[in-house]
């Protein structure tokens, strides 16, 4: 049975991002605008989403999620305001919020003292709101600190040879001596932490933190050494102080996320590791809303062999296609054919590409070119 040209009943988009052009918000908005445009009257619903990294609380807003704001500590230590988002004692935290590559001034990279100072007190701030399950999403980071200034926010003591604080970020971490955690804040072993994150790259090594995402954030060849060294160096001064489980968190999937933060959170926070997309899913309530749905529309800026690897439109779609739900896809780029569009669990993609070739106009006009791009899709795909 050919399925593609049916009566679909409720449409449900659940799309990232378009990033550099338009928010998840966004996207939802235009998409919706170029269904109905096609076939009024059409039921849509939006459910914007994320997978752990920069947007991610505004999805949580957008599902009606409370949105706070609170002053903290930036990449390079000025005051930065951020956002969390929380409902019944549920916080999302987004790392890049506090300590993102969004929160330098433009042109400024600061490779080897960037530091995730922020990220600690924004989990903080949630703590003092009430949150029993903090949700920290982690990606965009400005920061190769492996969690250190998150950490010290939040209590524990990071000393060099002579007793004093360590300094801020990664390079830093070279001059560490001693470590001790016992003063972190009592009410984290009380909390339920996700590290939602994308990536489960290690701490180190030529897969890890700094190898990997340093060159991101600035790094060159002789600060991506010097940085997988001063944090091989922080583990094994974090197994002396907490024992072989520091070892062995650095190895874990998801302990190089976000220069390292993720390390601080599997062995300091006692977080659990899951991937952003599906978490980012049971958070915003996506099960209730896709069973409402006949079709579900996802995508992303530029959908390519690595969306279909943990990004939000392979997560959306593997968990319609277990609710036994229709999936198509719009994009900004389409850089993957159609076989592996199909084994991701996406019938089809439409991309702006297909109506203006030109990336430097479809990254202008977005807005105008998705509209034209769901008129399509809704001729192509609903009855």
């Amino acid at each position: 049975m050919d399925t593609s040209h049916i009566d679909t009943g409720r449409v449900l988009i659940a799309a990232d991002k378009f990033k550099g052009s338009l928010t998840a918000v966004e996207v939802a908005e235009h998409v919706t605008a170029g269904l109905r445009r096609a076939r009024p009257g059409l039921e849509v619903e939006a459910l914007p989403v994320a997978d752990g990294g920069d947007g991610t609380v505004a999805a949580a807003a957008a599902a009606g999620f409370a949105l706070r704001q609170t002053a903290v500590t930036g990449p390079l230590g000025k005051a930065v305001t951020a956002s969390y988002a929380l409902r019944e004692g549920t916080a999302v935290v987004e790392m890049a919020q506090a300590s993102g590559l969004q929160k330098l001034p433009a042109g400024v990279l600061a490779p080897l003292s960037a530091t995730t100072y922020g990220t600690g007190e924004l989990i903080q701030a949630a703590l003092d709101a009430g949150a029993r399950t903090i949700v920290l999403g982690v990606g965009g980071s400005a920061t190769t600190d492996g969690g250190a200034g998150m950490l010290t926010a939040l209590g524990a003591r990071l000393l060099d040879a002579g007793g004093a604080p360590v300094g801020p970020g990664g390079g830093a971490l070279r001059n560490l001596a001693a470590a001790d955690l016992t003063g972190l804040d009592p009410r984290l072993a009380r909390t339920e932490i996700v590290l939602a994150s994308d990536v489960d790259n290690p701490l180190t090594g030529p897969a890890g933190a700094a190898a990997v995402y340093g060159p991101q954030k600035g790094a060159n060849g002789a600060d991506v050494a010097a940085l997988d060294a001063a944090l091989a160096h922080y583990a094994a001064v974090l197994e002396t102080a907490v024992g072989p489980r520091a070892a062995e968190c650095a190895r874990r999937p998801g302990a190089g996320a976000a220069g390292g933060v993720g390390y601080g959170a599997l062995v300091g926070l006692g977080a659990s590791f899951r991937p952003g997309i599906e978490v980012m899913l049971e958070v915003l309530g996506f099960a209730e809303a896709v069973a409402r749905a006949g079709l579900v529309v996802t995508g992303e800026g530029s959908l390519d062999a690595q969306t279909l690897h943990g990004k939000a439109p392979a997560g959306v779609a593997a968990a319609a296609r277990r609710a036994g739900k229709r999936t198509v896809a719009v994009c900004g780029r389409l850089e993957v054919g159609p076989a592996q569009l199909r084994q991701a669990g996406i019938e089809a993609a439409y991309a702006l590409t297909d109506l203006e070739p030109d990336p430097a106009v479809c990254m202008a006009q977005a807005g105008p070119l998705l509209e034209r791009t769901a008129e399509r899709l809704a001729a192509e795909r609903l009855g």
